[in-house]
């Protein structure tokens, strides 16, 4: 299907995050049934149990909610791939890098599952709760965040974290930071500022010390080439090697996501269809915000497969 018409999947970082999610691929499709089986033996927990019945709490929590969502994704891309659907082109936001890379099978999903567990704990642990915060600011321009970004420091930390698309902004930084930031956006003409319900202040150079503490096993983890190409978050460019996607999930944890970027390269390279493979519909709304000419499918049950199917399979 990918030969006659370029088609990206796109893995989200962050997703519904409740209670059900993957469980009818895994109720009706065998490959995302044994998806979550190896996930369980990997992390020696049930992380599918956690999936597809909580507690909503305990599945929220940062280091559960990566391999969650990490396993949720890579079950729906192998039902997808069961049914010949491949992409010609694969990114993923922050956290949906790993799911991006075990597709195009540079790392295997069992090195994926291992170390999103331990970056979720670092990531976690990086910062004392409370101590940071993320907010959205909407309808603003980069320029704009940036200078707000610099003048509202005052000796601390906050920058932006998420180029999410022209009218979504993502900053993240020490919590008195962000505040003034918030604070300060809507009189420099945001339509809107709100703190996000976050663990910890991803993206930003707050988390230089889990950058430091993953370095080793990434560095530790093999890598193959790519069978397709990735549009990277930290640079928005196509990479093919195995060391390039390494030295990515290395970069990105302490910079900012270049999603609109990277859909603006995807459009520039013919891509006119985007699946959003995995928990959610996140980057479904954010590709409407970026180019309201491409279509936006997503896979994540049984009635959204069937959807995408149809549309894929629908005449150009």
């Amino acid at each position: 299907m990918s030969e006659h018409l370029p088609i990206a999947f796109i893995f989200p970082g962050q997703g519904s995050q409740e209670p059900g999610m993957g469980r009818e691929l895994a109720e009706h499709f065998p490959v995302a049934r044994q998806t979550f089986e190896e996930a369980d033996t990997v992390l020696g927990f049930p992380i599918s149990s956690l999936c597809f019945n909580g507690p909503a709490e305990e599945l929220q929590l940062t280091a559960n909610t990566q391999p969650a969502i990490l396993a949720c994704s890579v079950a729906a891309y192998r039902v997808l791939s069961e049914k010949g659907i491949t992409p010609s082109y694969v990114a993923g936001h922050s956290l949906g890098e790993y799911s991006a890379l075990v597709a195009a099978g540079s790392l295997t999903f069992a090195d994926a599952l291992r170390i999103v567990r331990h970056r979720g704990q670092y990531m976690q642990e990086a910062v004392p709760a409370g101590m940071g915060a993320m907010a959205a600011l909407l309808g603003i321009s980069r320029e704009k965040v940036q200078d707000l970004c610099a003048s509202c420091a005052d000796g601390e930390m906050v920058s932006p974290a998420n180029f999410n698309s022209p009218g979504q902004i993502v900053v993240a930084g020490t919590a008195c930071a962000v505040q003034r930031v918030v604070e300060a956006a809507t009189l420099a003409g945001a339509k809107k500022a709100v703190l996000l319900k976050v663990s910890a202040p991803f993206h930003c150079a707050l988390m230089l010390p889990a950058q430091q503490r993953l370095t080793p096993e990434l560095q530790a983890t093999a890598f193959a080439e790519l069978a397709m190409p990735l549009i990277n978050n930290v640079r928005a460019e196509e990479i093919r090697t195995g060391d390039a996607a390494r030295r990515g999930l290395i970069d990105q944890i302490p910079a900012p996501v270049l999603w609109e970027d990277s859909i603006r390269r995807l459009r520039s390279l013919g891509v006119t269809t985007f699946v959003e493979v995995g928990p959610g519909r996140v980057l479904t709304a954010l590709l409407r915000q970026i180019d309201r000419e491409a279509q936006g499918l997503n896979v994540e049950d049984l009635k959204s497969l069937e959807k995408s199917q149809a549309a894929l399979s629908a005449p150009a």
